[in-house]
């Protein structure tokens, strides 16, 4: 492939680091990327490390072949975002891919974008996407005609693959994974709720709940809103 694909990737306060940084990581050798936000001061990750955003919305470019939105501890404010929303919804039009990664997708689906369209996301916010109009599916990378969306955070890395796999070539995505020496042996099989002990799952909820509120906050908003939208037609 001798073009560049084009990529926005959305940055925002208490995005979670790592869902950019490995679809990002994967790209990097294969495309353009705008990482963008409102202005472009440093953008505080819910790391220690921030971003530095190289493109404003304003000027971000309209023939992209992807934007990509990520999941964290911002997300709820984002869904409430006017400018955000209006920006994603825009280059949804004039996108050829709508992506995201982890509680991403509750972005994409308060923009409007996921209506009806095979979605995941992290599992803590599963209940909510649905509520947002997406079919959950409990995968790592679902692809639903121009829509791919990715679960949580770690599945980065698997999205970013398939997206390359899909657009530039499998074997350019072979040889990716090879660079990347990418063989999940995790250390503790704890990963997915279902996999998890009582214990763990009841120990790790509380330090979630100000994000899941977040979340559920937002989307009581959103459907009120959508609902208000419904009757004034």
């Amino acid at each position: 492939m001798n073009t560049k694909l084009k990529i926005a990737m959305l940055c925002y306060p208490d995005m979670t680091l790592l869902d950019l940084l490995g679809p990002e990581t994967v790209f990097s050798k294969f495309a353009d990327i705008y990482l963008v936000w409102k202005t472009l001061e440093p953008v505080q990750t819910d790391t220690n490390l921030s971003i530095n955003p190289n493109c404003t919305l304003a000027d971000c470019p309209s023939d992209l072949d992807i934007v990509f939105v990520p999941g964290g501890a911002g997300t709820g404010r984002m869904m409430r975002d006017a400018e955000i929303l209006s920006f994603i919804r825009e280059k949804g039009r004039s996108s050829r891919y709508i992506t995201s990664v982890c509680t991403g997708s509750l972005i994409l689906a308060a923009a409007g974008l996921l209506t009806g369209v095979k979605a995941t996301t992290h599992w803590s916010a599963r209940d909510e996407l649905g509520r947002l109009g997406a079919i959950v599916v409990k995968e790592r990378v679902v692809f639903d005609g121009n829509r791919i969306t990715g679960g949580g955070i770690t599945s980065g890395i698997d999205f970013g693959l398939k997206v390359v796999a899909t657009l530039i070539g499998e074997d350019v995505a072979k040889g990716m994974t090879l660079f990347l020496e990418y063989d999940p042996a995790p250390p503790f099989t704890s990963g997915t709720p279902e996999q998890a002990d009582d214990e763990i799952l009841s120990m790790l909820l509380p330090h979630l709940a100000p994000i899941t509120d977040g979340i559920a906050a937002a989307t009581n908003e959103v459907c009120r809103r959508n609902k208000r939208l419904l009757h004034a037609i």
